[in-house]
């Protein structure tokens, strides 16, 4: 059987509908009693659902009763200071508890959906691989934080016998909620985004990090990382790719230093005063300052 925590986010989603297609293996999927299945119901019927919280340990031990495989994909994604602590709840003891559980129930392999957020960040290394080392950095933020000590988890579930596979994805395009996660910035653009940030990063499609997920998980590579990203630009040029896809009008003011210092400032009190989550914090102003580009040859390589 295999088991798919955070069944009900981008990846987690993306992910069921391939295993439907290519495995004969049951299927388990794990929610929360919040979550919405609505983008899934066509295949809802083919998943056996529970109902539990990764920080649920009694939840997590019986619902890998029979679990050969697990795919990890549950995880909360933030860049509020205020969300600091659920992020190293969620992310770190509930990865921990789901290495925990899967050594329990003698699990053959665990693939654990990490982020390149989780290699880290400073001021010198703008070319990343796999072999970059983590140092603490201002421009690392709680988010990665959380992601590079739930590796630690997975690791250490390694050491102890676990099979495991680590992907770090770059920034993740698809289908998906306009309201969450890295889907946000389509509907920015709809709305006539005007200002663009100074750097770039990485990107990659969702369907391509499950397919590569799926390919870990069924390989004998075990106790690896990987870096899974499609291409390297700036966010000038994915924005603008976006815009002329909708016929939207292309951002034209760049976002400066001093621009994005106020306006973060400026974003904390609108969302203050309304209640509302909000858009740009000053750790999303800083890192997109910057120009990182992701190597993707390990993972080319290896599949």
């Amino acid at each position: 059987m295999i088991l798919v925590t955070g069944a009900t986010g981008l990846v987690g989603a993306h992910l069921l509908r391939l295993l439907i297609n290519t495995e004969t293996q049951p299927i388990r999927a794990l929610k929360r009693t919040t979550s919405e299945i609505q983008n899934l119901q066509d295949i809802a019927h083919q998943v056996e659902w529970i109902d539990c919280d990764i920080l649920d340990v009694q939840g997590l031990y019986e619902a890998m009763e029979g679990v050969k495989q697990v795919y990890h994909c549950a995880a909360f994604i933030s860049f509020a200071p205020k969300y600091a602590d659920d992020m190293r709840a969620i992310n770190v003891t509930g990865t921990a508890n789901v290495v925990n559980m899967a050594l329990e129930q003698k699990v053959h392999k665990l693939v654990h959906v990490s982020s390149i957020a989780a290699i880290g960040r400073n001021n010198r290394d703008f070319e990343v691989s796999e072999n970059n080392k983590w140092e603490t950095h201002k421009l690392n933020t709680n988010y990665a934080i959380s992601k590079y000590l739930a590796e630690q988890e997975v690791w250490r579930g390694a050491a102890e016998g676990l099979n495991v596979a680590i992907v770090n994805p770059s920034i993740i395009l698809g289908e998906g909620d306009w309201n969450k996660s890295s889907t946000r910035m389509f509907k920015q653009v709809w709305h006539n985004l005007k200002f663009y940030p100074s750097g770039g990063t990485g990107f990659v499609d969702v369907k391509d990090v499950v397919a590569v997920m799926e390919k870990l998980m069924n390989s004998r590579i075990a106790n690896e990382r990987f870096i899974l990203n499609g291409d390297n630009v700036t966010h000038k040029t994915f924005l603008s790719m976006i815009a002329k896809g909708f016929n939207k009008k292309e951002p034209t003011i760049k976002v400066t230093s001093f621009i994005g210092e106020v306006a973060w400032r400026l974003e904390a009190l609108r969302a203050f005063f309304t209640r509302k989550e909000p858009i740009i914090t000053k750790e999303t102003i800083r890192v997109s300052q910057k120009q990182y580009f992701y190597d993707n040859t390990k993972i080319k390589n290896a599949l």
